[in-house]
């Protein structure tokens, strides 16, 4: 039998100067003593949609759904930092976007009802346009960390270019996943 592949779709971070800034970012929270798993700067993206487990014989399935998303290569503007479920119970370390956050959730709205078609689940998270750059591990200095997300809450990290939506391949390893790109779609502008 084959073996699953964990997968998700995702617009990639594009964009050294960005990532530079998001990576500082990323210290700054480190340097505040919370017991942080930073994202790897080369595996921050926009998660449009996690797929989980499928078979090696859907990805063209899904790819073929992937064309019939409808979108323009758009600006997203990131700015903003904060955390999931809430900021006094910070779980997941964000950035956020602005600019363009109206045309990823049209990306996500419309490939959706596609990925239902083939037998997924609903989305029960629903959709909020984000990129994750850390996780917390532990409670330890959760007030010094709190402090340093309400001080940086409104932060500039600046403008990426959304192109491509792709599907990618999740390998978990013990020094931390591997992103791979099964398949993308570029519209033209």
């Amino acid at each position: 039998m084959a073996e699953a592949i964990r997968s998700f779709i995702a617009f990639d971070m594009d964009g050294e100067s960005v990532l530079k800034k998001i990576t500082q970012m990323q210290n700054l929270l480190a340097n505040s003593g919370a017991d942080l798993k930073l994202v790897e700067p080369k595996n921050i993206h926009i998660t449009i949609r996690f797929l989980g487990n499928i078979k090696p014989t859907t990805v063209e399935n899904i790819f073929e759904e992937m064309k019939k998303v409808q979108f323009i290569p758009f600006n997203v503007k990131i700015s903003g930092v904060g955390a999931f479920p809430k900021l006094n119970y910070p779980r997941v370390l964000w950035v956020g976007i602005t600019e363009g956050a109206y045309q990823l959730k049209s990306v996500f709205s419309q490939l959706e009802p596609h990925l239902r078609s083939l037998g997924f689940a609903p989305d029960s998270k629903g959709f909020s346009p984000h990129l994750t750059i850390a996780r917390v591990k532990s409670g330890r200095n959760k007030p010094a960390l709190i402090k340093c997300l309400t001080e940086n809450a409104n932060c500039e990290f600046g403008t990426i270019r959304a192109e491509c939506l792709r599907l990618k391949r999740s390998d978990l390893t013990p020094k931390g996943p591997i992103y791979s790109t099964l398949k993308e779609f570029c519209p033209q502008e």
